[in-house]
């Protein structure tokens, strides 16, 4: 009978082959490249770094032009951290006319002395007020002291700046490579300009002491 016998064994079916586990650590679908790192793709988004700004209107308007991307709190900010870092003489937040070893040299010459320009302000304040006292012989006198402070002021700055023209000539033979003038005239006006200003008004701030020798 039919049922008494023994069915044929049914051949057996192989197991398909599984697929490769997929690596996580390679990217896009190609194998043996890693996924790039975000700030490596955001460093290449960016392209190439601007160079700093040559003139005082280009880092102003460079200036607004990422002040407008802020918010009121982030200009605030970054207004703080420029001026401070400024004051601090980095060299990256300088205003393009102080900018250079020989501007930064030239300072620390004026901030190392006592200048007679520094008592123009004080004596021009003290001649307006002396001009608002109705003494005959104080307003006659008051404008002749403030003259004299002028002309002692002039006096001392030329002196002074020929000074200046002979060292920066002596320390740096080769000019300035940030593109700033080396000539007597302009770097007297510059010292003339900061030897005119209070001491703890001056921008970048002092780095020396008053007398201290500058080689």
């Amino acid at each position: 009978m039919s049922f008494l016998r023994r069915k044929p064994a049914e051949p057996a079916v192989e197991a398909a082959p599984e697929p490769d586990p997929v690596d996580l650590t390679k990217g896009d679908g190609k194998k043996g490249r890693p996924t790039p790192k975000r700030r490596d793709a955001e460093g290449r988004n960016r392209g190439p770094v601007a160079p700093p700004p040559k003139t005082q209107r280009e880092a102003m308007k460079r200036s607004k032009v990422q002040r407008s991307s802020m918010t009121k709190e982030e200009r605030r900010a970054a207004s703080r951290v420029s001026r401070e870092r400024m004051m601090a003489g980095d060299e990256k937040y300088l205003l393009p006319r102080d900018r250079g070893k020989v501007r930064a040299y030239v300072r620390d010459m004026v901030d190392a002395r006592r200048n007679v320009a520094g008592i123009l302000l004080p004596i021009a304040a003290l001649s307006f007020v002396i001009l608002l006292i109705p003494v005959q012989v104080v307003q006659a006198y008051g404008p002749l002291v403030l003259l004299v402070a002028i002309a002692a002021a002039l006096i001392d700055s030329i002196i002074f700046g020929r000074q200046i023209s002979k060292k920066v000539q002596a320390k740096f033979p080769n000019g300035d490579s940030s593109g700033q003038s080396t000539r007597g005239s302009s770097l007297g006006f510059y010292a003339f300009n900061r030897s005119c200003l209070i001491r703890r008004w001056r921008a970048p701030r002092p780095r020396v002491e008053i007398g201290e020798t500058i080689e």
